[in-house]
């Protein structure tokens, strides 16, 4: 079902109660894409991005990840995405070195490759002064960038990223951008959730939330056009006050 697609939605709703958090969403990401699902805070993006990596249920529609179902399928999920979250990444009272160890062992690596990924992580990111600091000592730009290899140890085809640069400084978060593309080169998925509008310039296309549903989906260039202006920020607003 739908193998040319690394992720596939239809009307996919997530409801609290009364409260409709995702009402009825449906787009597509194609394998390889730097797919930006922005909106505001309360927009409904993480509630998305839950049911998509099978850590909570939909109320209601389909979505099929990596060609798995999300409902049916969700330990096959997990095994083939990545995964970090704005909030919790990192055991912060671990070192550099024994959170990668330790998450190798999640996702269920030999001992031996563990040990080989983990030197070769530390040497890619210069940490090697660092490696048996606790992750706590860390300056936040380097605790995500430790977080986003650390999400890409089992080498899966899709990523999740939920608002990876939130509160980093800006040539913090270009480097950060920087490690996504050469993922992205590599022909891995990436998808990524901000609330920062000038991010949504880096990403192939682009889906904009607002309360709940998707407002807009086209490349940044095309919406740019579309809206008549020229920038992503000033689509957001348009969108934003058509709906208010």
């Amino acid at each position: 079902m739908h193998k040319d697609h690394a992720i596939h939605v239809e009307n996919l709703t997530k409801m609290f109660g009364d409260f409709t958090a995702v009402n009825n969403i449906s787009f597509q990401v194609d394998k390889g894409e730097v797919f930006g699902f922005l909106g505001a805070n309360g927009a409904g993006k993480t509630t998305a991005i839950k049911m998509l990596i099978g850590i909570s249920r939909p109320t209601s529609g389909k979505a099929n990840v990596a060609g798995y179902d999300v409902k049916s399928e969700t330990e096959m999920v997990k095994k083939s995405i990545g995964y970090m979250s704005q909030k919790f990444s990192l055991y912060n009272d671990l070192t550099i070195k024994e959170n990668i160890t330790f998450f190798g062992g999640i996702y269920g690596l030999k001992k031996s490759v563990i040990k080989e990924k983990t030197q070769r992580l530390i040497d890619e990111l210069g940490l090697n002064d660092v490696a048996d600091k606790p992750v706590s000592s860390l300056p936040l730009g380097w605790k995500q960038k430790v977080a986003f290899s650390v999400s890409l140890l089992h080498d899966p085809k899709i990523i999740f990223l939920d608002e990876p640069t939130g509160g980093v400084d800006p040539i913090t978060r270009r480097q950060f951008w920087n490690m996504i593309y050469r993922e992205a080169h590599k022909g891995k998925t990436i998808f990524v959730t901000t609330h920062y509008m000038d991010e949504a310039e880096y990403c192939d296309r682009v889906s904009i939330m607002v309360e709940g549903k998707i407002e807009a989906l086209d490349t940044p260039k095309n919406l740019k056009a579309q809206y008549k202006v020229d920038s992503m920020n000033k689509v957001f607003l348009k969108l934003a006050r058509n709906i208010e």
